[in-house]
């Protein structure tokens, strides 16, 4: 039997947790970051908005200044990130006590064999529950491994589950880019591209 694996990732987390706090973020580019007037720091995340502006995560603020004039940078407060991490986590954790955390935002749960539904029931109800209880949202990954279950919940954002099946990961998943794949980054990118290895499919096909 194959396994059930979600992977749930907080779409935009700090910006949206902030945006909680203070609800006029909601309509205007807006990033989480450093001290603009010491022209120091990064860009921890941004919402949809300043995204569509070309706005990077970990690029530095001035840049993001640059793509979209007007930001609003907000300092981060990690303790709120915790404490939303927590409340999302005890969630997951009411569906199956095998929950991976990879960060503050995203967290891998293995539901195979679960009394609670399909896998793309759970991360429905999941999903559901998560922006109804704390006013966030989510995108979930379903599939039948860890990778193929991250992939998912980049492939669709924000707000959305998306499964790999065993019947169509090779028609989803093979066109997709190889820097998609998790750990694949920029330098090993490269690399791939020398032996003429471009998607995902590439890669396996090799």
């Amino acid at each position: 039997m194959d396994r059930v694996i979600l992977h749930i990732d907080m779409n935009n987390f700090y910006a949206s947790v902030e945006t909680l706090y203070d609800p006029s973020l909601k309509d205007i580019p807006m990033a989480v970051g450093g001290d603009k007037e010491r022209r120091h720091g990064i860009v921890l995340a941004k919402n949809m908005l300043a995204k569509a502006k070309g706005v990077k995560t970990a690029e530095a603020l001035w840049e993001a200044e640059r793509k979209c004039p007007g930001i609003k940078f907000v300092p981060p407060h990690f303790e709120r990130y915790a404490k939303y991490s927590r409340l999302a986590k005890e969630i997951y954790m009411q569906y199956t006590d095998m929950v991976e955390s990879f960060g503050l935002d995203e967290c891998w749960l293995d539901v195979t064999g679960s009394l609670f539904g399909s896998g793309r029931e759970i991360a429905e109800e999941i999903r559901a529950r998560v922006k109804d209880e704390l006013g966030l949202t989510v995108s979930i990954g379903v599939s039948f491994n860890k990778i193929f279950a991250k992939l998912g919940s980049d492939y669709k954002k924000p707000d959305a589950v998306t499964e790999f099946t065993r019947e169509n990961f090779e028609e989803l998943v093979w066109p997709l880019p190889a820097a998609d794949l998790l750990f694949v980054g920029k330098s090993t990118q490269e690399a791939l591209r020398k032996y003429g290895i471009y998607t995902i499919g590439d890669a396996a096909k090799a």
